[in-house]
């Protein structure tokens, strides 16, 4: 991380809060990037900072992408390098990587997804749980489109429903970042594949920049009826976090200083509440979603404010969220259910 940043982030230091509550990490990267690496020392000094992280769940962001080859099996370059730090990770005290989220390019049809899903489950030495093919895009030039370069209504091409019927047959997860107005595209998706689990990323990432800047109270009305609508599919779940990246327009990366826990509390508390009124705690878990969102809190304030806005809620209700939700979903070995993680091995 570029010295500046991490001495901007040790402005705020909290002493984690109910430091024995068991947390599975639903959501985070490894990276190699020039001025921003997150590699096994990072991810060990954040998950070891003193939250009960016991387990974790990597999501593709297009690293270590192999350069040759079908296109179909490059991704799969990314498994293979993160299963060996997750190797490397068990035989260490501390937080273990226990699921793998790799990416496949639906676009490419069910022929070639079935290659590249077949050869990230041998690359993943047990742990490849399913993909995520983000398609975040806005029409706005003012947003970012993700990196897969997605076009609009991406999610109702034929070919990539038809591809996802592939993912849906093996029991694997589907993962989905997309920006908030997109959200009833993916409602469709889970509606079309009611076995598939589907999991909306990053709270709906509900825009706060370009045409949405200033507009909070539209935006979150906006989502929430969207969101109230996928929550009808039993399958949706919905990953609480990515509240640090920067187009969602709090701002907190311009800060003198990044905000506490109190603060990100109060600000997201309302609405990371009603999702959980929405889906239930057994559809919703929470995610760090680093190194990203480091670009605007340290990794104890993330889970202290997580923390702080779940306090009112049961001890069971709480224990999805931090911890139960994500082992079903992804059918985590050491989880209360292995049940998809048998049902894959069995239609292979």
């Amino acid at each position: 991380m570029d010295p500046d940043r991490a001495a901007w982030l040790a402005q705020t230091v909290e002493e984690p809060l109910e430091p024995e509550l068991p947390i599975v990490d639903s959501h985070h990267h490894f990276w190699s990037r020039a001025g921003d690496e997150y590699l096994l020392d990072e991810f060990r000094a954040d998950t070891g900072a003193g939250h009960n992280v016991v387990q974790t769940v990597f999501v593709e962001c297009g690293e270590q992408v192999r350069t040759a080859g079908p296109p179909e099996l490059r991704p799969v370059g990314e498994t293979t390098w993160v299963a060996s730090m997750a190797e490397e990770s068990e035989r260490t005290a501390g937080a273990m990587v226990a699921g793998i989220v790799g990416y496949s390019d639906l676009r490419l049809g069910p022929d070639a997804v079935r290659r590249s899903l077949d050869a990230h489950i041998d690359a993943a030495g047990g742990r490849f749980v399913g993909i995520r093919h983000a398609t975040a895009w806005d029409a706005s030039p003012n947003v970012f489109d993700h990196r897969t370069e997605p076009t609009a209504e991406l999610l109702r091409d034929g070919t990539f429903r038809a591809s996802a019927k592939v993912l849906a047959a093996l029991g694997l997860a589907f993962d989905s970042f997309i920006y908030h107005p997109q959200i009833p595209e993916l409602t469709e998706l889970a509606q079309m594949f009611p076995d598939m689990p589907v999991v909306l990323n990053h709270t709906g990432a509900p825009l706060g920049v370009g045409p949405y800047a200033g507009k909070r109270y539209e935006v979150l009305a906006d989502l929430t009826r969207s969101l109230a609508a996928f929550a009808v599919c039993p399958n949706a779940y919905v990953k609480l976090g990515g509240i640090g990246m920067p187009w969602f327009g709090n701002g907190w990366h311009e800060l003198d200083r990044p905000p506490g826990s109190e603060a990100i509390a109060e600000l997201w508390g309302p609405m990371f509440r009603r999702c959980v009124e929405l889906f239930g705690p057994d559809r919703c878990m929470f995610e760090s979603n680093f190194p990203v969102d480091r670009r605007s809190m340290s990794y104890v304030v993330a889970w202290n404010a997580y923390k702080r806005i779940t306090a009112d809620l049961s001890a069971s209700e709480r224990a999805d969220l931090f911890a139960g939700t994500a082992r079903r979903v992804y059918g985590l070995a050491g989880g209360p259910s292995d049940q998809r993680s048998r049902a894959v091995g069995a239609v292979l």
